[in-house]
C-alpha cells in the first residue's frame, strides 16, 4: 500500500513538473495572434513613438469598451507619415471606401462579466496592468483563461498564480487595491 502511494506521489510530481516546464498546449489556453487585416505594430506606435494608448483607444476613458480607432484617426497621421508603405496603403483604401478596418478582436471577457474600462482608467490603472507590455509587442496576443497546471496545483493545496483576466486574477487586484469585492460589481 505504501509503495503504491509513493509511486502515485512521484507520478504526480513528475506530471506537475512536466506541465510546468514543457510547452504543452494543455497547460494554458494561449490564444495565438489572429491574422489582422493590417499588420499593425503596437511596438512602433506605443513603444517607439510613445503614442498614448488612449489616443487611439479613446473610448476607454468614457465607456465600457476601449474601442478601436477610426480609419479617419489612422489617416490623420498617415496621410503623410509612411504613406508609401503597403500596410498604410491598405489603411488609405479602407478610408477611400469609407469602410472601417475589420480588426479581429483580441480580448473579450465572458458575456456574464461587466468590465467597464472607464472605471479602471479613473482608478488610474495602466493599460499594461491588464494587457501586458503592449508597447513591446508587434502583434498583441491574449494569454488568458484557465490553466490545467493551476487546477492541479489547487487540488494539491499548493500556491496558485491566477492567470490574467480570470476571476481569481481580478479578485486579487481588487483586494490589493481595496476596490469593490461585491459580486454585482462585475456580474449583473
Amino acid at each position: 500500500m505504501k509503495v503504491a502511494v509513493g509511486v502515485a506521489g512521484v507520478l504526480l510530481i513528475l506530471a506537475l513538473l512536466a506541465l510546468t516546464f514543457l510547452p504543452l498546449p494543455i497547460t494554458r489556453l494561449d490564444a495565438a495572434a489572429p491574422t489582422q487585416p493590417i499588420a499593425f505594430s503596437h511596438k512602433i506606435h506605443a513603444g517607439d513613438f510613445k503614442i498614448d494608448c488612449q489616443y487611439c483607444h479613446a473610448d476607454a476613458r468614457r465607456s465600457e469598451y476601449a474601442g478601436i480607432p477610426s480609419v479617419t484617426r489612422c489617416v490623420g497621421c498617415h496621410r503623410i507619415t509612411a504613406a508609401d508603405r503597403p500596410e498604410i496603403r491598405k489603411v488609405a483604401e479602407y478610408h477611400a471606401k469609407q469602410e472601417p478596418i475589420p480588426w479581429v478582436r483580441i480580448y473579450k471577457v465572458p458575456e456574464y462579466v461587466y468590465f467597464p474600462h472607464k472605471a479602471h482608467i479613473r482608478a488610474e490603472l495602466t493599460c499594461q496592468q491588464c494587457h501586458g507590455k503592449v508597447e513591446t509587442m508587434d502583434q498583441v496576443t491574449a494569454s488568458t483563461g484557465q490553466s490545467l497546471l493551476n487546477d492541479l496545483l489547487n487540488l494539491t493545496g499548493m500556491p496558485v498564480t491566477s492567470l490574467p483576466l480570470t476571476m481569481g486574477w481580478c479578485v486579487e487586484c481588487h483586494t490589493e487595491k481595496k476596490a469593490n469585492l461585491e459580486c454585482t460589481a462585475c456580474h449583473h
